[in-house]
């Protein structure tokens, strides 16, 4: 298991506390391993919560850490999803929405998590998070959503490039393995999708940031499953469960971003029953490494609002 805090390679994007708060576990479940990591709070106050981190497509625990640094009164709990970072994939399942769903129930049923727990999703685990919620309410409260995928993928301005990486995907699961993978993890390809979503004119952050997708996108566990989980964030949307999302949920958007435009956002938290949206101007969608304070603020202030 990787155990080394990014912090020692980018010191200046964490804070000294951080390497403090953390430890590094592991939890089998299905058969194959699940690595967590989990950060106590630095002290823990009558306002602490657990809050579950449920991370995006082909990130790791490694993205939520500025967003979790920001938050040192809060335990934390970021595993990597099974298939990527130090996780195992599914074995007897495929990896869709609905099974990662059924992942969380085994997380948090391993760990004793309660209704008390916090769920965030960032990205592609903004639409696991919601399915799950929305499949097994009452067993977290409340929900927060960071980039939520607000729409289908596959539909509207963006629907052309998504069927391009629809495109790119199959075609390296269908290559020679090592074509195939050497496609996936092309260090071109991960660079120009850093450049595309990073909107930061800090030049010290953006070059954390294209390190930290250099170091951290292409650990998959093969590309079977990463096709599968691919198809799984391009096929579903959070809007898809949102009426039945009845917990107090908060939405946090990027007003730049791309992936997750702003205009479906707004459509979103009109259908939430009980929804609240925060947009942070100039960033798009890389809140998590970006702006990791107004999004922490934000997400302080919810939960003040809603406590266990």
């Amino acid at each position: 298991m990787t155990t080394a805090h990014p912090g020692a390679a980018a010191p200046a994007y964490f804070s000294p506390g951080l390497a403090a708060r953390t430890s590094a576990s592991s939890v089998e479940l299905d058969g194959g391993k699940v690595a967590f990591w989990t950060y106590e709070p630095l002290p823990a106050t009558p306002e602490t919560r657990t809050i579950l981190v449920i991370h995006g497509f082909r990130g790791d625990h490694h993205g939520l850490l500025r967003v979790a640094d920001q938050l040192p009164d809060m335990r934390i709990i970021m595993p990597d999803l099974p298939g990527f970072g130090d996780s195992e994939a599914f074995r007897s399942a495929e990896h869709s929405v609905q099974r990662y769903g059924a992942f969380i129930t085994e997380f948090m049923t391993a760990l004793g998590l309660g209704p008390d727990t916090v769920l965030l999703g960032h990205s592609f685990g903004s639409i696991i998070a919601a399915h799950y919620v929305a499949d097994n309410p009452g067993t977290v409260y409340p929900l927060i959503l960071i980039n939520p995928i607000a729409a289908p993928a596959l539909e509207g301005p963006k629907g052309l490039m998504t069927r391009l990486a629809v495109l790119y995907y199959r075609l390296s699961a269908r290559l020679p393995r090592s074509l195939g993978l050497a496609l996936l993890r092309s260090p071109l390809i991960v660079r120009v999708m850093s450049e595309t979503m990073a909107k930061t004119a800090d030049r010290g952050l953006r070059r954390f940031i294209h390190r930290q997708h250099h170091a951290y996108f292409s650990a998959f566990a093969s590309r079977e499953s990463l096709l599968q989980a691919f198809t799984a964030s391009v096929t579903s949307h959070v809007a898809e469960v949102a009426p039945r999302l009845t917990l107090p949920v908060l939405l946090i958007a990027g007003e730049k971003d791309e992936i997750a435009v702003l205009g479906d956002q707004r459509r979103l938290a009109a259908r939430l029953p009980d929804g609240e949206l925060r947009v942070i101007p100039g960033v798009g969608h890389l809140i998590h490494y970006e702006t990791p304070e107004p999004a922490a603020a934000f997400i302080r202030s919810f939960l003040k609002d809603h406590p266990a």
